[in-house]
């Protein structure tokens, strides 16, 4: 059971840590800005089922193990930072084909599977939950373990129910803006420097990691 004394703290910090811009809301906006709102709330439930992993391995404490392993680090970094610059090339290069009268939509699970890698492939989540959820744990209320799956659990609601509204209002602006070729373009390349953004900073991180260790 949580220490309720702790509870208010824990959800306005969660609150806040939910708001502020990251690499997911940023994934997610690039996907509905490029693909509609219901890519959106898909790409914010795949989101969510990395979330569950992380959340999991930080009640196991495979958090802290990862944490103690940089080279483990290094490598989920690299290949995060390359499966998102793999995602930028991509879309970037679906915006110089022609449009066509009846576009196909990519397949769901493949959306699903896309957010779900690109939270997985991003340590730094595990190494927050590592740091943050035991602050908010207390001895005598049962537990560690359990008192960190329900703070993770927490933590994923609050995420998905504001995710999911960034998909949705993304989407429907996505909508409201393609309605012309040039227009669908600009969206697609915008999606795609996001991709290679946050690329970017994770193989920066990776190879600065290598370079002090």
């Amino acid at each position: 059971m949580l220490d309720l004394t702790l509870l208010p703290a824990y959800l306005a910090a969660v609150a806040i840590i939910t708001v502020a811009p990251g690499p997911d809301a940023a994934y997610i906006m690039a996907v509905a800005l490029e693909r509609g709102p219901r890519a959106g709330l898909v790409s914010a439930t795949g989101v969510a089922l990395g979330m569950v992993v992380h959340v999991t391995a930080a009640a196991l404490g495979l958090a802290v193990l990862l944490r103690s392993t940089p080279a483990a680090l290094i490598g989920v970094e690299l290949v995060g930072g390359l499966y998102l610059g793999w995602l930028a090339v991509s879309t970037i290069r679906s915006a110089r084909k022609p449009p066509t009268k009846a576009p196909e939509a990519p397949p769901e699970r493949r959306v699903l599977r896309q957010a779900a890698l690109t939270n997985l492939l991003n340590p730094k989540t595990v190494l927050f939950f590592a740091a943050f959820l035991p602050r908010f744990t207390s001895p005598g209320h049962g537990p560690l373990w359990l008192q960190l799956l329900a703070l993770g659990l927490i933590f994923l609601v609050m995420g998905f129910l504001w995710d999911s509204t960034i998909g949705l209002c993304a989407g429907r602006l996505g909508q409201g803006l393609a309605r012309g070729h040039r227009t669908a373009v600009t969206v697609n390349v915008v999606a795609g420097v996001t991709f290679a953004t946050l690329a970017a900073f994770l193989l920066q991180d990776a190879l600065t990691a290598a370079v002090a260790a």
